[in-house]
């Protein structure tokens, strides 16, 4: 082999430690996997339906890099009815292949190499990461937290800002926290970033998981259509599509137009069938939602009380997404911990510690088994956290 390197900057961007749980989870057998964020329900008949008959007629073929227009079209309806709020489908908005590539693209249209994006956190570590794959700096600012509910540092956020800071991101309903930020909390980080002149990034892929009404507020319905805001979206929580790879971003016009020639260079577009099953989706998918969010904070609500008579255990009442998030007392390796969890009992949680600072002392809990799963799967973990 020649001694030839590899980019020098890959080694910026920090392997998985959810997958390398993971990793180790799958060559076990009888193990709870609660690692990954993922509910157990199908995708529902009807949308696999839609895209089989999206083959038959025709939708095989390239389309729009911003995607079918239909679909855009879609979308901004469901802003409409869900929000009150007007998107322009033709100009401010682009369809794209999940959610992760819509971070990712929304990154890439703000960030030089030598950049800075602060970063809430803890936070589902992809968005840290890509900023570093783009050669940007991220400063990840913990939230502060008590028993009740956590709360945006802003003392720190303006501590972190340099003249090279570009961007903030943050996550409502948060994946792990289940914390949700409310109209005041995104109004002041709002006009924070118009203060400081930086862009805006709200990922709300979790927005049907809310568990104080149908949606979680929107940054979108607050903020101008001329304002640095973008907000990313995904069909794989609210639709079961977590395979599908499909999903969506909202922004000014003039960023839109450039994610949109970037989608060229990164996918050209996603799959044109599966974008017209999104359309079904969107139109037939409200009565799923319901029943999908009732059934979800069930399990939520019966993890949360499993732990929370636990006085090692740190856990305020989650607010939406389907997670928890506790902190444990006395656990300084949450890899460690975790990993000790799974040997010894299989069960298998993600470490604190993959989801960025403030996050080492405590695990995720994903809850979007069936109680079939969690009720033994939370036992033993009750049990292990007993024996200290």
């Amino acid at each position: 082999m020649t001694n030839i390197p590899l980019a020098r900057n890959l080694s910026t961007v920090a392997p998985s430690r959810i997958r390398e749980i993971a990793d180790i989870a799958f060559t076990m057998d009888g193990v709870f996997k609660l690692h990954f964020g993922e509910s157990d329900m199908p995708t529902p008949a009807y949308i696999k339906e839609a895209a089989f008959q999206a083959m038959n007629e025709g939708y095989t073929f390239y389309s729009e890099n911003a995607g079918l227009l239909s679909l855009r079209k879609a979308i901004a309806r469901k802003y409409s009815d869900l929000h009150d709020v007007k998107v322009d489908p033709e100009t401010e908005i682009v369809i794209t292949a999940s959610g992760v590539q819509a971070l990712n693209v929304s990154i890439r249209c703000v960030i030089d190499p030598g950049d800075e994006a602060i970063i809430l956190s803890p936070n589902w570590p992809n968005a840290t990461s890509i900023v570093s794959l783009y050669g940007g700096r991220p400063i990840e600012i913990p939230y502060t937290s008590n028993r009740s509910r956590f709360e945006i540092d802003f003392d720190a956020i303006a501590s972190a800002v340099t003249p090279k800071t570009r961007l903030l991101v943050y996550t409502s309903p948060s994946n792990p926290l289940g914390w949700v930020a409310n109209p005041s909390e995104q109004q002041s980080l709002l006009d924070f970033c118009r203060k400081h002149r930086l862009w805006l990034l709200a990922d709300e892929v979790y927005e049907r998981f809310y568990y104080a009404g149908p949606v979680a507020p929107s940054i979108l319905k607050i903020c101008s259509r001329d304002d640095a805001v973008i907000v990313v979206h995904s069909f794989s929580k609210s639709y079961c599509m977590t395979g599908w790879r499909l999903g969506w971003m909202v922004a000014r016009s003039d960023l839109i137009h450039k994610a949109s020639q970037l989608n060229e260079f990164i996918v050209s577009h996603a799959p044109s069938m599966i974008q017209r099953a999104g359309e079904i989706a969107l139109e037939k998918g409200e009565k799923d939602i319901e029943s999908m969010k009732d059934s979800i904070q069930e399990r939520v609500n019966f993890c949360f009380k499993a732990l929370s008579s636990i006085e090692s255990v740190s856990l305020p009442q989650p607010e939406g997404a389907f997670y928890l998030f506790p902190r444990i007392e006395g656990v300084t390796d949450s890899f460690s911990f975790a990993l000790s969890l799974l040997k010894e009992t299989k069960v298998s949680l993600a470490p604190g510690v993959a989801f960025g600072n403030g996050g080492e002392g405590a695990v995720r809990i994903c809850c979007a088994a069936d109680l079939s799963v969690l009720e033994p799967a939370m036992e033993r973990f009750v049990k292990f956290l007993k024996k200290g």
